[in-house]
Parts: C-alpha cells; structure tokens; sequence
C-alpha cells in the first residue's frame, strides 16, 4: 500500500474546524457516522488484574464491562457511543483471547442496537508487544504476532482498529531525560515516523481484507511520556516548553498512520491530534477533562474544542457510589457529548468552541500552542514540508517556539523564567540542526548507536 503525504491543509482556516464535524467522516459500527455532525462518547476502561488469570475469567470481565456500559447508556437515553478495550498484554500475545473478547463484546453491542436503537461501535487497540527484553524488536516474530491480533480481533467485531505505537521510543527516553531536542527529533519525528509507515500499511491491509476500519494511532509513548514529566505547574521536571515541542513534532509522526491508510478516527490520548485533524481533516477523539481518572493536563476544557468523540481515557471496572466505573464515566461523557451536540444544533457550537479553549489557553505553554487556532499554524508548517519528515517535523518545532515568543511578546502569554530559559536553549539547538535530512540522519545513526546500547537500526527503514 502506498505512502500519500499531506502537502495541503484540509480546512481554509482554523476557524472552520469546531467539535462534531470532520471534513472526512468515517461510517462504522452499527449505525454509526464519525464526524458527521455529532459528538460521540468513547468510553475507555480496563480489567482488574485478577482478571487476567485465565482468558476465561478475562472474557467474562470484558462481558461485565459492556454491558455495565450499555445499560447505562440506554438508562440515560444517550444515542450512541463507541467502547474502547485497549488490550492487556495477555490479549495481544495471545490472540485468540483478544478474539473472543471482541466477540463477545461486539455481541452485546449488536443486542443493545437492536433492541433500543443504540448507535454503537467497539474499538480494539491492540498492544504493541514488539519488545523482546530490554529491546524493541520491531521486525520478526513479535510483530507476526501482533498482526494476528490485528486480524482476528478485526475478524471477531472490532470495528476501528488503532494501536500506541512504540517506534523511536529507545532513542526518545535517552533524549528527553538530557534535554535533547535533535534526540526527540529523530526518535519521534524521523524513527517514529518510519515506524508508523511500516505498521499502518500493515494494519490498513487487514482492514480492508475484513471489511473493518484502519482508525489510528498516537505518539502516547512518546509525547505523552514528555507532558506526564512534565507535569503541573510547580514541577519542574521538564519544562513544559520542552513538552509541547515535543507534543507537534508527534503531529508530524501521528499524521503517518493517515498517509499509510488509516482514516480515522484518531485515538484520544493523542494530544497532537487538532494539529493532525487541521491537516488531514480525520474525525478524532480527545481526553481531557473526563480524563482525570487516569492522569492530570493543564487543558482539560480545551481538547474538546475540535474533539469527534469524547473519552475518559481509562479507568479501572469496579464499584463507586454512582455504579461501576464504566456507568460512571460513561455517562459524564455523554453528558458532555450532549451538551455539544446541542450547541451544534442551536448554531452556538462555535461559541462554546472558544469558550472552551479560551478557558485554557493561557494556563500554560502546553494548551496555549494546542489552542485550535495555533494548532492551525503547526499543521500548516507541517504540510509545507510534507514530504520531507525531517523537516516537517523540525519545521513543527519552529513554529512552536513561534507561537511561544509571539505570546510572550505580545502579554497573552507568561512563562517562568525556567521556562523561558527552556525555550532559548530549544531555539538554539533547532537552529545548529542540519537543513538536509541525509545529513541529520547520519549524525543521529552515529551518535545514538554509540551513545544507546538499547538502539537497533535494524528496526527501522530511513
């Protein structure tokens, strides 16, 4: 399958793009259209550990689970929603037991269809278990493996397809601890990217053989390694500047799922994913604030601002005072997908759009450059130099620091001096990088091969 780079934006500006509409939706599921004009709860959810003892006692979990949610969904007259099961290891090394589950789920889904009219869908993410030790091993057996996984989870009823994909994390975990910003460079933007090609043409295949759809990926160990260092705004682990560099050097390797065959939609730990939806105008779903039972950001009101399905990222089943876990957060999203989809028929979606960024623009670097309209502005950097995924990706950066200084200057935005210190240290380095793509290649290969004993170049085509 052929690679097809994006070297134009999907949308004239930014202000085209808002919640619930993508230019490309994606039919899937049962009855259900993504994108199209309506907002969509994706609950998000694991098994206890104990769970995990035997694939029975894990299909049985997995069955508790969906129809927990189901339920929950039809009490409240919610009209549709998508279940994420991102799969325990047991599930992705032992594909028959990821089958089953899928099978399983994807049952009660059609009953729950049937019987009230519930527009619905299941998403199977599969593990990426391409390590072998202390290494990845993105080639060979491991990756035979998981393809199975892809396949008969596909086979059995997972509709969207999506993986959190690991390429160029070796190199990106020696880079991010030591400030390297030419080490996150290449371990996300040039090793990340030539993974992702490989893998979602793989994946894009097996969808189009079982009829299922090639959804997305995220650079969840990657960009979100660098924003959970980060941290809140008394940490200083990593400077937030540094985390959100990061965070739109990912749109350009988040982007090569779509030019691989994917389409949507985009998974919702992929902070990146209004830069790639500026670009690829690909439905995607978004965590933030109902994201909080699984980790804290400094934007959780703003990633709703372009979201197509709405996620709570992923809680553990068991008991609250409100239900189990799934009813719980399921029905917080729906609420928020419902007050969305009603400000999309009253006209008012725009304005509850920048109410929603507005009120966290200017908490922190992070959210101010992920702001729809500057989001705008790194998809345009990125699709200027699409076809080149150095530069894309250095060219991401660039513009980063950009909108940085731009809002530093003009008052809109205030940085610590660490941050601000961060900031300079990241402008030098980007400017001492190559301009030539051969060039940066070969000064990484040498220096990470000496440097990360970790790093195989095997795993990777550049």
């Amino acid at each position: 399958m052929a690679v097809n780079r994006y070297t134009k934006m999907a949308y004239a500006n930014a202000d085209e793009m808002c919640f619930g509409r993508a230019k490309f939706p994606v039919k899937g599921g049962l009855g259900l259209e993504i994108g199209a004009g309506y907002t969509i709860p994706e609950l998000n959810y694991a098994p206890r550990p104990q769970a995990g003892v035997s694939k029975e006692a894990l299909v049985k979990e997995y069955e508790r689970i969906t129809k927990d949610a189901m339920a929950r969904i039809v009490q409240i007259g919610a009209p549709a929603v998508v279940l994420e099961t991102e799969h325990v290891q047991q599930m992705s090394n032992n594909p028959s037991w990821g089958a089953e589950v899928a099978h399983v789920q994807k049952s009660i889904l059609e009953e729950y269809h049937e019987e009230y009219g519930v527009k619905c869908g299941l998403r199977h993410t599969i593990g990426d278990i391409r390590e072998d030790r202390d290494y990845l091993a993105l080639r060979g057996p491991k990756n035979d493996v998981m393809l199975d996984a892809f396949e008969q989870c596909a086979k059995q009823g997972a509709d969207f397809l999506s993986i959190e994909s690991m390429g160029g994390k070796e190199v990106f975990d020696y880079a991010i601890v030591r400030d390297d910003i030419a080490g996150v460079l290449f371990g996300i933007g040039v090793l990340g990217t030539s993974d992702m090609e490989f893998v979602w043409q793989n994946i894009a295949s097996i969808a189009k053989k079982t009829g299922r759809v090639a959804a997305g990926d995220t650079d969840c160990a990657q960009a979100n390694t660098a924003m959970f260092i980060a941290g809140g705004l008394l940490d200083k682990n990593l400077a937030h500047t540094t985390a959100i560099v990061a965070r739109c050097i990912s749109a350009a390797r988040t982007l090569a799922a779509y030019e691989s065959g994917a389409t949507g939609p985009g998974k919702d730990c992929g902070y990146e994913n209004t830069i790639v939806k500026s670009i690829a105008g690909v439905p995607i779903t978004q965590e933030g604030k109902s994201s909080t039972c699984a980790h804290s950001d400094v934007m959780g009101n703003l990633t709703m601002q372009c979201c197509d399905m709405w996620s709570n990222e992923s809680v553990e089943y068991h008991g609250e005072f409100g239900g189990t876990t799934v009813q719980v957060w399921v029905e917080t999203l729906a609420y928020d997908c419902s007050l969305m989809n009603t400000a999309i028929k009253t006209g008012n979606d725009k304005i509850l759009r920048d109410l929603l960024t507005l009120s966290d623009k200017y908490r922190d670097p992070q959210g101010y450059v992920l702001a729809y309209d500057n989001a705008y502005r790194v998809g345009e950097a990125i699709a200027k130099n699409g076809n080149d995924t150095y530069l894309r990706a250095k060219a991401a950066a660039e513009e980063c620091c950009k909108i940085l200084d731009e809002g530093i200057k003009g008052g809109k935005l205030s940085l610590t001096k660490f941050e601000i210190n961060a900031l300079e240290g990241i402008k030098k380095d980007l400017a001492a990088l190559p301009t030539e793509k051969a060039k940066f290649v070969d000064e990484c290969m040498t220096k990470y091969k000496a440097e990360v004993p970790v790093f195989k170049t095997e795993n990777y085509v550049l």
